[in-house]
């Protein structure tokens, strides 16, 4: 890949990233937001906290030591560290390396 190619995806990337933010403006004023998209802005962070919870013990044996401890650990201790907190990514930032450090050195 050439630099002008690099530099011509770059660009690309950039209007489009711009656009995906500025075309939700052009189309709803905040105060007249249709209710789906109040529903989707209120409950989607939940929705996926909740999918990646079910998708990260999906293949986990509970039957086999060690009983799958060390990702309900990490599940206890980001949903702790979230109800204390109230943010979403250091919640899942902290929980990712507590994790991390759980898998490598226990």
């Amino acid at each position: 890949m050439s630099s002008m190619e690099l530099y011509l995806a770059i660009a690309v990337m950039a209007v489009v990233n711009f656009l995906t933010r500025l075309v939700p403006f052009l189309f709803f004023r905040k105060n007249e937001l249709p209710w789906y998209i109040s529903f989707v802005e209120k409950y989607f962070p939940a929705v996926i906290m909740t999918i990646l919870i079910f998708y990260s013990i999906k293949d986990i044996s509970f039957a086999v030591a060690p009983y799958g401890i060390k990702e309900i650990g990490g599940i206890v201790f980001t949903a702790g560290l979230h109800l204390w907190l109230k943010n979403y990514l250091v919640s899942i930032f902290s929980g990712t390396i507590f994790y991390m450090v759980l898998v490598q050195y226990f």
